[in-house]
Parts: structure tokens; sequence; C-alpha cells
């Protein structure tokens, strides 16, 4: 098992935070936000990871380097132009020669990584969505499966958002599905997702999750995670 960090994007919700740095370099308390994926992912087992990076890329690969000062392995993939989130883990397919996960660049998260590998190898799916119940939406993609976790419908940021499950920018996928992108710019909520109804499942999480792409998101987290060591993913 491989991963894709999307960490791409310009972060524009995240000014003034994000004018001289890229957002996965924000810090949570002690260390970038990447810093904390690239842990998560090395705790559970996951070693060969690709970055998927367009602005700012130099100050990423410099924090980083090649990853051996994480344990892993990093492969960067620096975008001429911008590919969309499903677009630019195409741009990595060289790279993705067996299954993998994809986590977006802007989560912080303790997730059972493990657990969700299980249940997506156990439902023999071809592409599942770590998901998490929530009473206010807005601004996420809203999934709704049947009662085996099968994906039925989904909506990028609805208008009308009720409690819903949603989507955490954190998938599993059979290599296949590379098959299912096209060649420039591609959106995993928008068009990907959208087209895998009736194939893909939902994993359900309770374990913590945060979007920090927003300042209040941002400066909540790391409120609670210094308040709260049962939060700190790390």
């Amino acid at each position: 098992m491989k991963a894709v960090i999307m960490a791409g994007g310009k972060g524009t919700r995240l000014r003034p935070l994000t004018d001289e740095i890229p957002k996965p370099l924000v810090p949570i308390i002690d260390k970038p936000v990447m810093a904390h994926i690239i842990e998560l992912l090395k705790r559970h087992g996951i070693e060969e990871i690709a970055c998927t990076l367009g602005y700012r890329a130099d100050q990423i690969i410099d924090r980083f380097g090649d990853g051996s000062d994480y344990g892993v392995r990093l492969t960067y993939f620096v975008e001429k132009e911008p590919l969309g989130t499903a677009g630019s883990v195409k741009n990595a397919k060289a790279f993705l020669d067996e299954d993998f996960v994809v986590i977006s660049g802007d989560a912080y998260t303790d997730l059972d990584l493990t657990r969700a590998i299980r249940y997506h190898y156990a439902k023999h799916s071809p592409f599942t969505i770590v998901s998490t119940p929530c009473k206010n939406p807005a601004g996420f993609g809203v999934a709704e499966t049947d009662h085996d976790g099968k994906l039925i419908a989904f909506v990028e940021k609805p208008d009308d958002p009720r409690p819903a499950l949603i989507n955490c920018g954190i998938y599993i996928a059979d290599r296949s599905i590379l098959d299912r992108i096209p060649d420039g710019f591609y959106d995993f909520g928008r068009q990907l997702i959208p087209n895998l109804c009736g194939e893909a499942y939902c994993y359900v999480t309770f374990d913590y999750w945060s979007d920090i792409g927003t300042l209040p998101s941002y400066y909540y987290t790391n409120y609670l995670v210094a308040a709260t060591p049962a939060y700190a993913a790390t």
C-alpha cells in the first residue's frame, strides 16, 4: 500500500497564514500539519508516499526532503497548472503501481487507517471514502449509503445541507481507479465520486478528524489539541 498526500492548493481560505507559506506547512501546535500526516501514514505501515504539489512547492520539498527524517520515502509531483484533486493523483500514476491511500494535505486526524484499509478490502471496494457524521455539513461533500455502506448518492457542498455523512478527503483506492480519471483537470468531489455511486463504499469513522482549511477550524483545532491530549494525533 502506497499513499498520496494532496498538497498543491493555495489555501486561500487560510490567508493571511498562507500568504508566505503553503497550507501543508501551517503548524498544528509544534509542527506542520503535513508532518502529522506523514507520521500517521508511517504508524500504519505506509512508507512510500507521493506528494502532489503546486503553490510554493519548493518550500515543502525543502522542509521534508526525501522523507528520511520521518522513516519514509517521499516522491514529489509538481503541477505546472492546476489539475484538480483527482487530476493531481492521476499525475502520480507512474508512482502508483499498487493500491493506495489518498489524504488531503489539510487533514488533521488520528484515524485508525489500518482498520479503514481492512474495511476497504473486506468490501472488495474499488474506492472507499472515509466519512464521518456531521450535524452541519455546509461546505463539505455529503454522502448517502445503503445499509451495507455502499455509496448511493453524493453531492459536493449542497445548497441546503442537513445532518449527514461528510467526505473527510481521505480515500483508499484500488489502482484500477486511475483508469477512471481522465488526463487534465478532474475533481474527486464534483466528478469522480458521483460517478462511483453504486460501486464505492463509505467507511464511517468516529476518530478525531478536522479540516483545517479555514481560519476558524484551524485555530479551533490548535486550541483543542493543546487543551485535550486525547485529541493529539501523535
